[in-house]
């Protein structure tokens, strides 16, 4: 019977808050609908009945009083709320009288209506009642949506009058107010993006967010540095572009929160060759459950889109030859394994077959084998090139080349390397398509185009700022503009690696299991003492205080990836620890801004006692390394080392150590974050060190190697 208590099919909920508070609801009145058909009626089950239906009745007249109180805000909601907050009070009402405990006494007496007695009337109340109260809830859920779209109007007036300024004085006083507007606009849609049911759409929220967090202060130097240098056109292409990217990151944001787009068009996005093959395969599979259900053109239609996306694959430059074959080879495959299924089935069909012959399973089972034999080949290829790519860049040469011609005010070398950005801007967009294709998620998907985008919008904003130093090679703030851009790009080229460990992680199954620093600690291994810890979710205020921290702490694991791409053997022991490392420090900087798997702060403080624990790991594999050091250089590694185990230690105190408040909770926290940050300091020290003494020792090895060779083949 309980099935019977659902919100009305109409009402979508799209927000966590919306269906958590109606939890407590659905099982009181499930309670009641399971009692009403019990022959047995015991003083003890009258009474629960009885407390069960006049709790549902206060809680709905309280809940009625809220809803009034929004209504009478927004004049606008006013009929829609006052319909829905009638049908709930006349339902929770309906739910007393039914359960009232002098009727129950004697149910059948004077014809007492009660919930025994009116089988079907309590049944209708409770659906009423559940879908007069998800009304009121969706309803004030629009209020939310309001405030969003409220706040971005503000935002975007305030934009409009920076864009027109002409004087500093002017600039200073609106970009405070500003910078205000946004710090209301990132609580409100990060609470927002908290609360929205949908992955894809917290995914495409998170990725704006960023965008308009690093936009922010893009706009102060671009803005500035057109004031100093009026008349610079290269300056006014350079402000103009993040005031368009902002403006359209603020439409996007809008059209996630209201579910919809300007003038009703739909957007498809781009389809990857994951969801293409998943999409392909459980069709091929719905032939178990039916023979006569699927065309076999559609079949052959989505293989062959399939096939079309994988020329991404076979016409890219870096993809490597053998890949290339074997993708091809899968390909053509691929289409033989189709008309050997399409074969059976007919066959099937001719014999009036209501279930899959053996043959036909058989071919099935083949087909799906091969569409899987090709995502892994097409994710092979992908993470290689990629990999490559980002090791290749790591340095940043051109950024730096660009930066020191544009200093000099050279024309000429400026131009070559803005060419030099423009090419390595293009293989960065084929690393995110391809990358794409294979991501193995939605949410990961939309992370690849939003990379994309901000390597398409950043690259040319790099070249005409760099463009304007060069013009004004003297200006402070012309270059301190081309220095916020280039650390916008660094930024995403260590967000890339990142990303390409996560795809890694969800297409080999490992996701939420084996690596530490994409899932939380696997309960009872870290969470000893901290079972009478209440979990404690950050509001967007709390996070706003953790937000500097929690920046910092991103760039250092952007610094700690750095050092770790200049090693020689990415699978050495040192490397895998400190890459851990990294991953669970990023884990806790996404913890600060509502986002990642680190949920609640029980969360965050298991996963800053697990990354102690990873730590006390990397000092035992440097240990070991010192070992193989001369007496000269031994001591400096130990130094480091020496800092490190203080560090680690001192953090698994604090992550073990009891609290009474929330305040002491956030307080926690932030220190946590701030002794995670000290322990990746010495980590960026200790890099570098450690993969120059082991290509010493591997050189020392090598000679030693030289030697024994010389020996062992002079003749004697």
């Amino acid at each position: 019977m309980a099935a019977l208590v659902v919100p009305a099919p109409g009402l979508q909920i799209r927000s966590r808050s919306v269906e958590q508070t109606l939890v407590p609801l659905v099982a009181q009145i499930t309670t009641l609908i399971n009692h009403k058909d019990k022959p047995k009626r015991s003083d003890k089950t009258l009474r629960v009945i009885q407390q069960v239906g006049q709790s549902v009745n206060l809680a709905v007249g309280r809940f009625v009083a809220v809803g009034e109180a929004i209504a009478h805000e927004n004049q606008e909601l006013t009929e829609e709320m006052s319909v829905a907050c009638s049908d709930a009070k006349r339902a929770g009402e309906t739910i007393a009288h039914l359960t009232d405990t002098a009727a129950l006494d004697h149910p059948e007496s004077d014809n007492q209506i009660t919930i025994f007695t009116d089988k079907t009337g309590v049944v209708k109340a409770a659906r009423l009642l559940l879908s007069s109260v998800t009304k009121v809830l969706v309803l004030a859920d629009r209020i939310v949506i309001k405030q969003i779209i409220t706040s971005k109007n503000k935002v975007l007036l305030t934009m409009e009058q920076l864009e027109k300024v002409t004087t500093f004085q002017e600039f200073v006083q609106i970009f405070s107010q500003f910078g205000n507007e946004m710090v209301e606009f990132a609580h409100l849609t990060g609470d927002r993006q908290n609360d929205l049911k949908d992955e894809k759409k917290k995914a495409k929220m998170a990725a704006a967010r960023a965008i308009l967090e690093k936009c922010t202060m893009m706009l102060l130097t671009a803005s500035k540095t057109c004031l100093r240098h009026p008349d610079c056109e290269s300056a006014r292409i350079n402000k103009g572009a993040v005031f368009h990217r902002m403006r359209l990151t603020l439409e996007q944001v809008i059209e996630i929160v209201t579910d919809a787009r300007p003038n009703g068009e739909h957007e498809p996005g781009p389809v990857s060759i994951y969801t293409g093959i998943k999409e392909f395969k459980s069709k091929v599979e719905s032939l178990r459950d039916g023979l006569y259900l699927l065309s076999k053109e559609s079949l052959r239609a989505m293989l062959r889109v399939i096939l079309e996306h994988t020329e991404d694959f076979t016409d890219s430059a870096y993809t490597s030859h053998e890949n290339r074959e074997r993708i091809l080879e899968l390909s053509k495959h691929a289409k033989v394994e189709l008309e050997q299924l399409l074969s059976a089935w007919t066959s099937a069909q001719s014999q009036k077959k209501r279930e899959v012959t053996e043959d036909m399973e058989v071919a099935l089972l083949k087909m799906c084998q091969c569409m899987n034999e090709l995502q892994k080949e097409l994710h092979s290829a992908a993470t290689s090139v990629a990999t490559d790519l980002l090791k290749y860049h790591s340095d940043h040469l051109v950024l730096k080349a660009l930066k020191a011609s544009g200093g000099e005010g050279d024309i000429e070398a400026a131009a070559e390397h803005s060419c030099q950005l423009s090419e390595q801007k293009e293989q960065l967009l084929e690393i995110c398509r391809l990358l794409r294709h294979v991501s193995g998620t939605e949410p990961l998907e939309i992370t690849c185009l939003h990379a994309e985008d901000t390597f398409q919008v950043t690259g040319p904003q790099i070249i005409s700022a760099a463009e304007t130093l060069t013009l004004h090679p003297s200006s402070k703030i012309a270059k301190e503009n081309l220095e916020v851009f280039c650390e916008a790009w660094e930024s995403q080229l260590s967000d890339m690696s990142l990303l390409l460990r996560e795809i890694g992680d969800v297409v080999e199954g490992r996701r939420g299991e084996k690596r530490t620093y994409l899932s939380l600690p696997r309960p009872g291994k870290h969470n000893s003492n901290l079972k009478g810890l209440k979990p404690v979710r950050l509001d967007s205020e709390e996070q706003a205080k953790l937000g500097k921290s929690g920046f910092e702490l991103r760039e250092l694991t952007s610094c700690v990836n750095s050092e770790m791409e200049k090693w020689d053997d990415p699978e050495n022991e040192i490397v895998q620890h400190g890459r851990c490392l990294s991953g669970m420090a990023y884990s806790m900087y996404l913890f600060t801004r509502g986002e990642g798997l680190l949920k609640t702060t029980q969360d965050l403080f298991q996963q800053a006692e697990a990354f102690a624990t990873e730590g006390l790991k990397l000092i035992s594999a440097l240990l070991a390394f010192s070992n193989q050091l001369e007496d000269d250089d031994k001591p400096l590694l130990l130094q480091e080392i020496e800092k490190m185990v203080p560090a680690y230690q001192q953090l698994q105190i604090t992550a073990k150590a009891p609290i009474q408040s929330r305040s002491a909770t956030v307080a926690k926290v932030d220190t946590c974050i701030q002794e995670a940050k000290h322990i990746l300091n010495i980590l960026v020290q200790v890099l570098p060190l450690s993969c120059k003494l082991l290509r010493k020792v591997s050189g020392r090895v090598y000679k030693c190697d030289k030697m024994y060779q010389f020996l062992v083949e002079r003749p004697l």
